[in-house]
């Protein structure tokens, strides 16, 4: 079974081989083409043989196992039921979405706006001046 792995694999990097090396023949040497050619025999051979491992690990994880005895019969129902239920908690939804009355600490006068206090500063007219000029003059 490995030896026709490789020898698919073989076969594909040869295919590889001959496609790299017959479109480059043309357009360069015959040394640059062989080498080019060479590599692609080997990505082929490598993108061949990795292919081929992942589709046999692929068919071999698909494979279903032998069960016999009872586990067999509860694995076939596992997942066949689907329960779409939701748990009873309707009065907490109902509590939650209902508007709470307004506290009696100060509720009852309605809207006042708030009144910060005013950061201006009522210094002399002259003295702002004079600190104006002296910060011009630096």
């Amino acid at each position: 079974m490995t030896m026709g792995k490789i020898l698919l694999s073989i076969l594909s990097g040869v295919i590889g081989f001959l496609f790299t090396f017959l479109t480059n023949y043309g357009h360069n040497l015959l040394g640059t083409s062989l080498i080019r050619g060479i590599y692609g025999f080997i990505i082929w051979f490598v993108l061949a043989f990795l292919l081929r491992w992942v589709l046999g690990f692929i068919v071999k994880q698909s494979q279903v196992p032998d069960m016999t005895g009872d586990n067999a019969a509860e694995d076939d129902m596992l997942g066949t039921k689907l329960d779409l239920s939701t748990p009873d908690g309707d009065e907490e939804l109902i509590n939650l979405l209902k508007p709470k009355p307004a506290e009696g600490s100060g509720g009852s006068e309605g809207f006042t706006p708030l009144q910060p206090p005013k950061l201006v500063s009522m210094k002399d007219p002259e003295e702002l001046a004079k600190a104006v000029r002296h910060l011009k003059e630096e």
